[in-house]
């Protein structure tokens, strides 16, 4: 892979530390970083509680959901995935892996998750009827006291997700893809976007996360765009590409998942990527 311009490096390290929600630790190595941008408390807590508000209505119940029709709960302010003992499916697997992350940043994860090996329910079932058990309330309170801890592994995933995209991206496309990521990290939305659209439908970069070969995630929004302004005009672009993936998805995803039922709500949630929400 060709090695960016150093002015390409600046500006996507910048987008990193303009991510960064504040609190006593960094996500990435602050070597990494060539010219800081702080944000406000302000700034920060609103790019978090909007993605909570995405995901989970901004509520403490919304913090442990089970969807009807998936085979995992998701959880957390990101909805993270948790597949119970010997179940798998197509979609990336994220829960087990924030807690190797919070693990890392020594949180207090209960002593119970941090012995599992898998989600304790086995079905959707299992999991509703649990709602007011101890191990949920307790679960529920862990996600809860670590909201800025969230943001930060998703964070974390997105420094990791412009590499894993110019890897999976076809050569003619990965110049396009870099100069698209970088338009959009250049808006004041742009970090809001990125972070929570990588989060919501993944890089794209999963063979498994397919309808009909083709992807639904950031690499295929970015892959969408091919404006050349920055500014409001990148936001605005990068909120109509995502539009059409995912009403793409819909229309090729396998008709008992009956997708169309989010497509509304997938469609608002992108909608506020422009600055129109």
């Amino acid at each position: 892979m060709e090695k960016p311009r150093p002015s390409t490096h600046r500006k996507r390290a910048q987008l990193l530390a303009l991510c960064g929600l504040l609190g006593s630790f960094w996500v990435f190595p602050p070597t990494q970083i060539h010219a800081a941008i702080h944000l406000s408390d302000a700034e920060a807590l609103r790019i978090g509680k909007k993605i909570w508000q995405n995901e989970c209505h901004g509520t403490i119940a919304g913090l442990t959901s089970w969807n009807e029709g998936e085979n995992f709960a998701s959880l957390g302010i990101g909805h993270f995935i948790w597949y119970s003992e010997g179940v798998r499916g197509p979609f990336e697997e994220s829960f087990p892996k924030f807690l190797s992350f919070a693990r890392d940043h020594r949180a207090n994860v209960p002593s119970w998750l941090q012995a599992a090996r898998a989600c304790p329910w086995n079905s959707r079932t299992e999991f509703l009827r649990a709602k007011d058990s101890a191990t949920m309330k307790e679960l529920r309170q862990f996600l809860a006291s670590n909201v800025d801890l969230q943001a930060h592994f998703m964070v974390a995933r997105l420094q990791n997700a412009l590499a894993k995209m110019l890897e999976e991206a076809a050569p003619a496309n990965r110049a396009n893809v870099q100069q698209q990521f970088d338009r959009v990290a250049s808006t004041s939305s742009g970090c809001y976007a990125l972070v929570d659209y990588v989060n919501f439908k993944g890089e794209g970069v999963l063979r498994t996360e397919r309808y009909r070969d083709q992807g639904w995630g950031l690499l295929q929004v970015l892959e969408g765009m091919h404006g050349g302004g920055n500014g409001s005009s990148a936001a605005q672009e990068f909120s109509r590409s995502a539009a059409t993936i995912l009403t793409r998805r819909v229309q090729n995803s396998p008709p008992e998942r009956k997708e169309s039922r989010w497509l509304p709500g997938w469609l608002n949630r992108v909608n506020s990527y422009a600055g129109n929400s």
